[in-house]
């Protein structure tokens, strides 16, 4: 959608960075699938369940049918894809969806529940504890106004340093960033110890996936 975004792919190519292009995949141009299939660049979707009306209802739109036929699309041009499922409720198709997108072909799947940031906070304050906990450690959030957040959750709410003003390195080894993680990994041990109780790592409620500390590994 961004009227610039294969001249931005293209320039960190060229800086020899890899990239990962998210998308829908509702509608892509020749354009976008002949820069999709280039060395160093993958694609990454969402993809909430194998039934359309599920689908589409996380969505907002009929969209079902042009993501799962753009899924395809990419495996068959051999394009590096990964595929998100977000699971909204305990009764989501997710598993049904994981089962249909590996018999596609799709190697990479990953599973995660809603987390209240954005149109998932409905609403709400965001809280430190909706996160995975894992924010900060290895990988940040730069956003277009040069803002830098442990994640792109946290993007609006706990902003650590702007690129504007400091190198990227010294935002991410200063204190403010390290005060940013402690908290984060505060809020997120103190969600799960709540939430032992209710820990069901088989099920489809996952908690806080690949947490170091966290006493209840998900199944992913």
């Amino acid at each position: 959608m961004h009227p610039d975004g294969p001249a931005i792919v293209e320039r960190a190519l060229s800086l020899g960075l890899g990239v990962e292009v998210y998308s829908n995949l509702v509608h892509v141009s020749d354009k976008w699938w002949e820069l999709l299939g280039r060395e160093g660049v993958s694609v990454a979707t969402s993809y909430y369940s194998d039934r359309a009306v599920e689908h589409n209802a996380m969505t907002g739109r009929s969209s079902h049918t042009r993501t799962l036929t753009n899924i395809k699309n990419a495996l068959r041009l051999g394009i590096s894809l990964r595929v998100g499922i977000v699971a909204a409720s305990e009764v989501q198709r997710v598993e049904a969806a994981r089962r249909e997108l590996e018999a596609l072909g799709v190697k990479r799947v990953g599973l995660d529940h809603v987390r209240p940031f954005g149109r998932g906070a409905h609403g709400r304050v965001p809280e430190p504890s909706g996160l995975c906990g894992r924010c900060g450690i290895g990988k940040a959030s730069v956003g277009p106004d040069g803002n830098v957040s442990p994640c792109v959750f946290s993007a609006g709410t706990m902003g650590v340093g702007d690129v504007r003003r400091s190198p990227l390195a010294a935002i991410l080894s200063g204190p403010v960033m390290a005060e940013a993680r402690a908290s984060i990994r505060g809020a997120v041990a103190k969600g799960e110890d709540e939430d032992d109780d209710e820990c069901d790592p088989v099920g489809d409620g996952e908690c806080s996936p690949g947490y170091p500390s966290s006493s209840c590994s998900p199944r992913n």
